[in-house]
């Protein structure tokens, strides 16, 4: 897929530098908790084809090698996700690392702990896998490297090492993916809403100065025979480019990695090869893998267990929240900092243009005159809420003097805008955002075309990204039905809720439900909208629902679900769960067991879809309440495009 004539003339680097690379992802080269298998080197007749499998839960990976070349294959519950793959580095000189190898050792280990997030989905998250590595050796030119690969019960991950003390040019990574027959993979690029297609058919995109090409953005959801679905993602990833997959041309259930070579948004230089200092780990290719698709949303963190640890000693001062965009005047923050009080909310944000238009003034460090920030963050401030501030990359030429600025000015988070994520070196440069944002006790979101890679975990302070056709662009209820089982997979996704909204194609109830279906720690509520617009709540039954619902959890469920149709998730935080549930455009009644629940009897509140309007925006919000028990069953009914929202507290 990739041109090779520039990079076929380049050569592998060999330098000084030693273990910058595993180092920077948290590995060690001295594995003592391996079972180790070394071997010296057999003569090219001896070598017979072998296998090694990985298995954890009813979930397998296994590694093969037949005449020299690496292959890789996955199964759940004994069928087939990934079928027989390929395996391989190509480095810049044109060496195939995986297409004549000899194995030199094998190393084996199973791991179960648990950890504690800062915030999340669950208040422990268990970390249970088996790993498989296998330390390998080209024949051609006597590199080693090795391939890892771990089992869990939610899923599979793989990655290369490479051992050889010194520098690598990497050109291409050759991993492929291929599905079985019948497989549907749901394909987005950019900010584009999803596409189902066959894995061959990925629709080609792209213009003169970004990567072009059958090219889909991850994370990719994919719909298997049987009833199966698997989400693949990446995690992990320092010092290299982003993955997308691309389809592979005669071979209709195939798609091969692509490591892009411009940024998403097509400016900057251009990379058209990666140079790493070795010892050196890949990102992990992760599979998150479902038996159904409710199980799916459940098994999202993979992704963070293959991600580093927490960075930060004393993340005490992170807050997850719920956010209110003012309009660009004093008046207006200060009333958006009292609507918070009242709402139950954590921050309020000024959005572009707060400092001047955005793409003409490159100097974030003075509001422009309709806007005395100090008297708004010292108002902010008193009344126990937080200010973010957006800043468009432009002006982030110095971002450790600006987020120092900020500290000073007592600002608490940042919303960085059109950012430029996909080459090697702007992966290096996000970290080093959130890096530097953390050292001056910040909070980051990333906005526009950013793709998550667990580094939530490692760097708590960057609570979310974008990364995703927004809700604010107003689509379908069947695109927002089929983010639960995609993009929020590969972690937390800003996606605005835009609540009482005429342009809405959806119900007010689906968008109420947003809050509890989607993963999103920093919310942003009333997008579009005025505290004047509330001024009588009466008009408004689902403020009661955005008061009270948390953005972070103490335990997760997805009752039910099905890919772009429709999805339930119930959430608890302390005592009290919040169930949301949403539809496509077809009408439906999902049957809920609350079984969930704990002993005793519970209230629930249920904001639910009246008589359906004209168009769903206008399918008014009914509130009921009734008693219930772990014993009883919810019936959810909502109407096209709708949803429900329900608050299940101890009596």
């Amino acid at each position: 897929m990739r041109a090779s004539g520039e990079r076929a003339r380049r050569e592998v680097l060999k330098g000084a530098a030693a273990g910058a690379g595993l180092a920077a992802a948290g590995i060690v080269t001295a594995r003592p908790a391996y079972a180790a298998d070394s071997r010296p080197d057999r003569p090219d007749h001896l070598d017979r084809p072998e296998s090694v499998t990985a298995r954890r839960g009813g979930t397998s990976i296994t590694l093969s090698v037949t005449h020299g070349t690496l292959r890789w294959s996955a199964r759940r519950d004994g069928r087939t996700v990934i079928g027989a793959s390929a395996l391989g580095i190509r480095l810049a000189d044109g060496t195939v690392l995986g297409s004549d190898v000899r194995v030199t050792g094998k190393r084996h280990r199973a791991r179960r702990s648990t950890w504690t997030p800062v915030y999340g989905r669950n208040a422990t998250v268990t970390d249970h896998y088996q790993e498989q590595r296998w330390d390998l050796k080209d024949k051609g030119t006597g590199i080693r490297f090795a391939v890892e690969v771990r089992a869990y019960r939610t899923g599979v991950a793989l990655r290369y090492l490479l051992l050889d003390h010194g520098t690598a040019t990497i050109a291409d990574e050759l991993t492929t993916f291929v599905f079985p027959d019948g497989t549907t993979v749901y394909s987005a690029r950019d900010e584009n809403a999803y596409e189902p297609v066959a894995p061959g058919s990925i629709p080609v995109t792209g213009t003169a100065t970004t990567d072009n090409g059958p090219l889909t953005d991850l994370p990719l959801a994919a719909t298997l025979p049987g009833g199966f679905i698997a989400c693949v993602c990446e995690s992990a990833r320092v010092d290299f480019p982003r993955l997308m997959l691309g389809s592979v041309a005669g071979e209709p259930n195939t798609l091969s990695a692509f490591l892009m070579e411009h940024t998403a948004r097509g400016t900057g230089p251009v990379e058209t090869t990666s140079t790493v200092a070795t010892p050196f780990a890949t990102p992990w290719r992760a599979v998150v893998i479902g038996a159904t698709h409710a199980e799916l949303v459940d098994n999202a963190e993979l992704v963070l267990n293959l991600a580093p640890p927490n960075a930060l000693p004393d993340p005490s001062w992170i807050k997850p929240g719920k956010v209110f965009r003012c309009e660009l005047t004093t008046a207006a923050g200060l009333a958006g900092v009292d609507f918070a009080v009242a709402r139950g909310l954590e921050y309020i944000e000024y959005d572009a243009g707060w400092y001047g238009p955005e793409f003409t003034t490159p100097d974030a460090t003075a509001p422009i005159a309709a806007i005395d920030l100090p008297s708004v963050i010292s108002y902010a401030t008193s009344k126990g809420i937080g200010v973010f501030l957006y800043v468009n990359r432009l002006a982030l030429t110095d971002a450790d003097s600006l987020f120092g600025l900020y500290k000073s000015w007592g600002v608490r988070g940042i919303k960085l805008g059109f950012i430029n994520d996909g080459t090697q070196a702007m992966t290096g440069q996000i970290i080093d955002w959130a890096k530097t944002a953390a050292k001056y006790e910040l909070l980051i979101d990333m906005h526009d075309d950013v793709r998550p890679f667990g580094y939530e975990r490692t760097f708590p302070n960057w609570i979310s990204l974008e990364g995703v056709r927004g809700n604010e662009q107003f689509p379908t209820a069947t695109h927002n039905v089929t983010l639960p089982f995609a993009r929020n997979i590969g972690g937390p996704m800003d996606y605005t809720i835009c609540y009482g909204q005429s342009r809405d194609r959806t119900t007010n109830a689906h968008q109420m439900a947003m809050a509890a279906v989607y993963y999103q720690p920093l919310n942003f509520l009333f997008w579009y909208d005025k505290p004047s617009k509330y001024g009588n709540p009466a008009n408004w039954p689902g403020l009661p629902w955005f008061n009270a619902v948390p953005t972070t959890w103490d335990e997760s469920r997805t009752l039910a679900g099905s890919i772009g149709e429709y999805v339930a998730v119930a959430r608890r935080d302390a005592g009290t769960w919040y169930l949301g549930a949403m539809t496509n455009e077809s009408s439906r009644t999902l049957s809920l067991p609350l079984s969930f629940l704990g002993r005793g009897t519970y209230t629930a509140t249920v904001y639910a879809d009246g008589t359906p309007g004209a168009s769903p925006y206008q399918t008014p919000v009914v509130v009921s309440t009734r008693t219930v028990t772990r014993a009883d069953t919810l019936d959810v009914a909502m109407a096209p495009a709708g949803g429900q929202a329900v608050v299940l507290r101890p009596s």
